[in-house]
């Protein structure tokens, strides 16, 4: 699958992968400043943004997404940063494909399984908009309220809604793919083989990926010599 991306600066290259119901203009700040002193290439990942639909939505193919897409622009050993559901994706193609990287970075996730029973209110929000009713922003961010509490969740998540050509509004992510496969989106990232290049996770200020979880079994069967970091920045 051919993914949609954007690319930006010069340099050693830098690709960046978005969280769950994100795009890759979530990135637009960071990748910009970033861009002053690397190559950086922000993605789509599939069923999101404008990358392709496909009933398909498993760490594996995504995987290989992001391998087709180093083919395509010939990409010499970059830094691959993953955001939450992206950084599942980076640990599975750092485990698949572990040559074709210089480091790992990975923000707000571990590689444990989670039962993603949080997103069960946000996924009842993005069903709950009625797209063929709505006439602007303001009555899908109304129908989204009844399930989603947060004004600054529902924003983020309207960033998904756009017009089309006859003016009708529909969803840029593929919201019945990934609600069939969200089970798959908690699963584990396994690691027969640790990765044993530099590999850096960063916690969230208000996640919970705590020094504890740091050190449990399934951080360090994945890499037996991370780093970790509070934060980003």
């Amino acid at each position: 699958m051919l993914l949609h991306y954007r690319e930006q600066g010069q340099g050693a290259p830098l690709v960046i992968l978005h969280g769950l119901f994100g795009t890759l203009d979530n990135w637009h700040t960071l990748a910009k400043r970033w861009a002053e002193h690397h190559r950086v290439i922000a993605v789509d990942l599939r069923n999101h943004g404008r990358s392709p639909h496909t009933e398909e939505h498993t760490y594996e193919l995504m995987s290989e997404d992001v391998r087709e897409l180093f083919v395509q622009l010939q990409l010499d050993a970059p830094t691959l940063l993953g955001h939450s559901m992206g950084g599942k994706v980076a640990m599975r193609f750092a485990l698949d494909y572990p040559d074709l990287l210089a480091r790992l970075v990975v923000l707000d996730i571990a590689p444990s399984f989670s039962d993603m029973l949080h997103q069960d209110n946000i996924l009842a929000g993005l069903h709950a908009v009625d797209l063929p009713l709505v006439e602007n922003r303001q009555q899908a961010d109304e129908m989204m309220a009844q399930h989603i509490k947060q004004d600054a969740v529902r924003q983020f998540l309207l960033k998904n809604l756009y017009r089309r050509e006859d003016h009708s509004f529909a969803w840029r992510l593929n919201l019945d793919a990934l609600t069939s496969h969200m089970a798959h989106v908690g699963a584990e990232i396994k690691a027969p083989q640790p990765f044993l290049k530099p590999a850096l996770f960063v916690r969230g200020a208000n996640r919970t990926i705590s020094r504890r979880k740091i050190s449990s079994m399934s951080f360090r069967r994945f890499s037996p010599i991370l780093r970790l970091k509070p934060s980003l920045m």
